[in-house]
């Protein structure tokens, strides 16, 4: 009995989290600010607590959920309307690093050193500080960066390339199966598909992990590794 009472609060509590999250929204998932990471907390707080305690009741897991579902929707709803609010709740980006001069001040300020800099950089691919023309910490710890001119990844308007269209590839096998709303997407019919699969030494989908469509051309990664 007592085994039955913890699953039911289980799966009690993941449903309406599953439902929380997706009426307070996306961004509780990913916790971007202090505020998101501090409610994702709280609510595991509550779910953990309140399933293996037994003096709690099952009710009161919905109760818990839905109050402070409540506040969440409350929050985010002011935040959306109200500037001031919103950078008092979520915070505000704090520039580390302006035309190219640290400021010690303001890393300080973010309780952080040099050498987590220095870590943050390298995780998006700036080796040196001397790259860096501008640098802000966003308030979920993220860095963005602007480097200085000489290590700017060229694009195709400096390059005086002709633009051409951006295509989305779009999957038409996954895992041995068609996707045959994809291949209507696209204008084809099975019978194209068999047809091009042939013309690869494939016989069936099944043989393949993965293909899709892009620029009128077909990438198949087979169940062997290799791809064509």
């Amino acid at each position: 009995m007592e085994y039955f009472y913890i699953a039911a609060k289980l799966i009690t509590g993941f449903a309406l989290l599953f439902l929380l999250i997706h009426t307070v929204g996306k961004k509780m998932i990913g916790q971007i600010t202090p505020f998101h990471f501090i409610s994702a907390i709280v609510l595991s707080e509550l779910i953990g607590n309140a399933t293996y305690n037994k003096d709690v009741s099952l009710i009161y897991i919905p109760f818990a959920i839905l109050l402070w579902g409540a506040v969440l929707y409350t929050v985010e709803a002011i935040s959306m309307k109200s500037p001031r609010f919103r950078r008092t709740i979520e915070g505000e980006p704090s520039m580390v690093i302006e035309n190219g001069q640290i400021h010690f001040d303001t890393l300080k300020d973010c309780r952080m050193n040099l050498n987590q800099l220095q870590s943050l950089l390298r995780q998006s691919e700036t080796f040196s500080i001397r790259e860096v023309a501008y640098c802000f910490i966003e308030p979920n710890g993220s860095l963005s960066i602007l480097k200085k001119a000489p290590y700017q990844k060229p694009v195709q308007h400096d390059l005086n390339l002709v633009p051409k269209k951006t295509e989305l590839p779009i999957a038409l096998i996954r895992d041995g199966q068609v996707i045959e709303k994809n291949l209507k997407q696209i204008n084809k019919e099975a019978n194209w598909l068999k047809c091009e699969l042939q013309n690869q030494g494939i016989q069936q989908a099944e043989d393949i992990v993965f293909a899709d469509w892009v620029e009128n051309s077909m990438h198949i990664i087979k169940r062997d590794g290799f791809s064509s």
